[in-house]
């Protein structure tokens, strides 16, 4: 029998506003034969929910958990082609973004740097055993563009910022040991520009329209990004439109 999970693509924050277009994105690409998405959040208003070529895979903010959802697929023999991991945070329940250095505090830290940095290399940790053979797969992780030291020219954002630069560097260093043990697979940090999603969406009105994207616009725009990417060995720092962000 032959194996009905070829040329997949994975989506891990699927719940969100980026992470549900991608998943509708790579329903419609004829290249894409099956799309998992990985959430760990409520998925009952995400309008793909029930389309029988998506699995939906539930999981805990947690290395176990992470861990399950890659011994399943690897148990499914899924081949997976593209990998996006959507994962992040910005605001929440007492927590914004720091204007002053007095606004900062351990517990926010840690919350931010958690969901921010921790959790995307635990899944590319995972992910090593999925990703082998010589198959191309290319693996998008959502930066941002703040998370550039060299960019950095108005301060403030503390957590934030420091996230998605630690974010950089793990990816960065990901890739060397992928080169080396993973030669099929092509790291991407990806800049999606100011999304219409719920983590924008308080500071918004900061934003010129023409510079506000809809999650299926960047989704496009990463899809295009993945698809012509070449397996060099090397994290690519990329903003939507493939333009390279500064380390």
């Amino acid at each position: 029998m032959s194996n009905p999970y070829k040329n997949c693509a994975l989506v891990i924050g699927a719940g969100g506003g980026i992470g549900s277009a991608l998943v509708s994105a790579f329903l419609s690409d004829v290249q894409v034969g099956h799309v998992f998405a990985a959430s760990g959040s409520d998925i009952t208003t995400v309008n793909t929910a029930s389309s029988s070529n998506v699995t939906w895979l539930p999981y805990k903010y947690d290395e176990s958990s992470i861990s399950g959802v890659v011994d399943h697929l690897c148990e499914l023999q899924a081949r997976i082609t593209r990998i996006c991991i959507c994962n992040g945070i910005l605001h929440g329940k007492n927590l914004h973004p720091e204007k002053r250095l007095e606004d900062l505090n351990t517990e926010s830290l840690q919350t931010v740097l958690y969901a921010n940095s921790i959790l995307p290399i635990l899944w590319i940790k995972a992910l090593r055993s999925l990703c082998k053979g010589d198959r191309k797969c290319c693996l998008a992780v959502l930066s941002a563009r703040v998370g550039s030291i060299s960019d950095n020219q108005l301060g403030g954002w503390y957590s934030y910022r420091s996230s998605k630069a630690a974010l950089n560097m793990l990816l960065k260093t990901a890739a060397v040991e992928y080169s080396r043990r993973n030669r099929n697979v092509k790291l991407i940090a990806f800049h999606p520009g100011t999304t219409d999603t719920d983590l924008s969406k308080p500071f918004q009105s900061a934003v010129r329209a023409k510079k506000l994207f809809t999650p299926d616009f960047v989704a496009s725009k990463l899809l295009k990004i993945m698809d012509s990417a070449d397996v060099d060995g090397e994290l690519s720092f990329l903003d939507w439109q493939g333009e390279t962000v500064g380390w």
